[in-house]
């Protein structure tokens, strides 16, 4: 789907305010209330627009850890990767998680409430997982930048 200034605008608009009403965001990009309804019903139904979510802190949430790990399974058979990625969905404590090149088949992010609470989903979780055969771990001192939103301009369209 190509996208117009007016669309990028709405995406912009969104990211910054997932919450903003139909009449703030028509008048922010220039439409109609309906025109602006109508963008926005295609660019949720073309997949452009995936959702709206709430951004919760980990922290106050009591997982003042976030552990990076990268995991190596036995192979990349199609069965393989399906098998692993069923299960790491199940996976309450995984924030994300990426099919990689390299040396790691994937990485993920993990929320923990402390030490104890890591090598639980540790035990529990990534070691029961289908065809793993390699798990490296790594924890992260300070956040510096987490974005929900990627930068748009103009040149998108």
């Amino acid at each position: 789907m190509a996208l117009d200034r007016i669309d990028i605008a709405i995406l912009d608009a969104l990211q910054k305010d997932g919450r903003i009403s139909n009449a703030a965001l028509a008048e922010k990009v220039g439409l109609s209330q309906s025109a602006c309804s109508r963008r926005l019903d295609i660019l949720e139904s073309t997949g452009v627009v995936l959702g709206y979510h709430a951004q919760l802190s980990n922290a106050a949430l009591s997982h003042r850890m976030t552990a990076i790990v990268h995991i190596s399974l036995s192979g990349q058979f199609e069965k393989s990767l399906a098998d692993f990625e069923a299960a790491v969905k199940r996976c309450p404590n995984v924030l994300s998680c990426h099919l990689m090149s390299g040396e790691y088949d994937y990485i993920l992010r993990i929320a923990a409430r402390d030490l104890e609470d890591y090598e639980r989903i540790h035990k529990q979780w990534l070691s029961a997982m289908p065809h793993v055969t390699k798990i490296n771990s790594s924890f992260a001192l300070r956040e510096v930048i987490d974005r929900t939103a990627v930068g748009i301009s103009p040149e998108m369209g």
